[in-house]
């Protein structure tokens, strides 16, 4: 349903907003929720917030937010307290259908993070209920959210990467000094250690020597049975938010300066410190490269409405070289997709009009 025709109607757009969900990521996620929640204007949308438990149950009614934020870690014990336990929310038994969506909403806003939300799980049961979403379809969500696949297809295309391998967790199980040797002899120390499933850095160890890298290797195959390794490179960090569906655009690049060694999900989340240069200090020719790269791996992916292209900036050669791309990029006060885009002349409150306008123009075009 356009969303002319619903405004006609009712006069509001029905915005179902999920958030929380399975992953690791569940707590920045009720952030990121409550950020784009605030920036939808009321005159003009209906918010219905849907939550999504740990442990997959899915939340309706009264207030959702206040019943998974009593328990997540990243709020304050203040907010904990104050959750109402006669406004608890309706729970649905995992992996069933909720109410909430099965009323009349017009459009869905995930604003799910890492595994069972961002990989196409969501997105394939919002086809089935033939929902429009915000955000890439099944394919791009699940081959943006697995770093491995992700690596594959820049690769096929011929865009520009680190160095990288993908050990699986049996592998490193079955046979560990061999994995170990063959990384060192691959790349050296130190090496970057993650999850090929997860975002927000969860996950994500750096390993200077054989004896960090196998805590790397143990914290990542805590995450996931893929594990990408990938030889570290001294480079600044590098970030651009596409926006669009065929026809995508790029903001400014963005510059993150990590208060720890690399940006950590401490140095994210938690930890004070960590500064951002928007827009970023380079040169003119450079922008221009970085905003051209994260279209074309945007596109290569398939992806829709939004992403997130990470970069390194090479100190020693100046090449760029893209390290990953997020479909569904957080959305907190401190996240880089928003400010990206203010900077660049949209601020958050257009910028979430304009994701759902592109999530309703794309699913009219499958209809038709």
């Amino acid at each position: 349903m356009s969303e002319e025709s619903t405004s006609r109607r009712r006069g509001k757009v029905r915005v179902a907003v999920l958030f929380g969900g399975q992953s690791g990521e569940h707590d920045v996620s009720l952030r990121s929720a409550q950020t784009v929640m605030a920036a939808l204007d009321p005159a003009r949308y209906e918010i219905v917030p849907i939550g999504i438990s740990r442990d997959g149950r899915w939340l309706t009614g009264g207030d959702p937010m206040i019943q998974l934020t009593a328990s997540s870690p990243l709020f304050s014990a203040g907010k904990a307290a104050s959750f109402d336990p006669n406004a608890q929310a309706i729970v649905s038994a995992p992996g069933s259908l909720p109410q909430g969506l099965s009323g009349d909403i017009d459009v869905v806003f995930p604003v799910l993070h890492g595994p069972m939300g961002e990989d196409g799980t969501v997105q394939g049961l919002l086809e089935l209920a033939g929902i429009p979403y915000v955000g890439s379809g099944v394919l791009g969500s699940a081959v943006g959210m697995d770093k491995a696949m992700t690596k594959t297809i820049l690769t096929q295309a011929g865009l520009p990467q680190g160095p990288w391998r993908l050990i699986l967790r049996k592998e490193w199980e079955r046979d560990p000094a061999e994995v170990r040797e063959f990384i060192a002899q691959e790349f050296g120390f130190p090496v970057f250690v993650k999850p090929a499933n997860m975002g927000s850095s969860v996950g994500v160890v750096k390993a200077h020597d054989p004896a960090e890298f196998d805590q790397a290797m143990a914290t990542a195959a805590r995450f996931d049975r893929r594990i990408i390794v990938e030889g570290a490179i001294d480079a600044r960090e590098l970030e651009v938010s596409v926006l669009g569906n065929d026809e995508p655009v790029a903001s400014v690049a963005g510059e993150i300066v990590p208060v720890h060694e690399f940006y950590d999900y401490a140095a994210k989340y938690i930890d004070e410190g960590s500064t951002i240069e928007i827009p970023a200090r380079i040169d003119r020719n450079t922008m221009i490269d970085i905003q051209e790269l994260a279209i074309a791996a945007f596109r290569a992916l398939d992806l829709a409405g939004l992403a997130r292209v990470d970069f390194f900036l090479d100190r020693q050669t100046d090449q760029l070289l893209i390290n990953e791309v997020n479909t569904l990029p957080g959305f907190t006060s401190i996240s880089m997709y928003p400010k990206l885009w203010e900077a660049t002349g949209i601020p958050i409150n257009e910028l979430v009009d304009r994701l759902i306008q592109l999530a309703l123009e794309r699913h009219a075009e499958h209809r038709t």
